[in-house]
């Protein structure tokens, strides 16, 4: 049977994986909530006439550097990020030589939830 993913993660790998991915969550929300912020001034100073702030236009870009790059982190290592106000992840894995995801929210201590590749959230099973 022909595989979604090319990367795999048990359950351990998955855990260790857990200080950086919160981390790199931390920065996605941090990057994106100064986005929507910039994103409502740059919209007023795109009025005709007006001139876009040089510092306002440098800082955006490099915000949005700073998310792309948290995405990179995860989407070189093949983690989705199904929601990122819930910090809700799902991580590639066989069990039982089917492939599924390993389901991690931010406030959970432990990967403790898989479910399969199209349930979702919903179809969320203990491991």
């Amino acid at each position: 049977m022909a595989h979604h993913f090319t990367r795999h993660y048990t359950r351990e790998e998955a855990q260790a994986l857990l200080p950086q991915v919160r981390k790199w969550l931390r920065e996605l929300e941090e990057a994106r909530d100064h986005l929507l912020k910039y994103d409502k001034r740059l919209s007023g100073l795109m009025e005709p006439g007006r001139d876009a702030g040089g510092d306002l236009v440098n800082n955006w870009a490099r915000t949005m550097a700073d998310f792309r790059g948290a995405m990179d982190e995860f989407q070189k290592r093949e983690i989705l990020i199904k929601d990122i106000d819930r910090g809700l992840l799902d991580f590639p894995a066989i069990i039982g030589g089917k492939e599924v995801f390993l389901c991690w929210e931010k406030d959970e201590d432990d990967i403790e939830f898989w479910h399969d590749l199209d349930t979702g959230y919903a179809g969320r099973e203990r491991l």
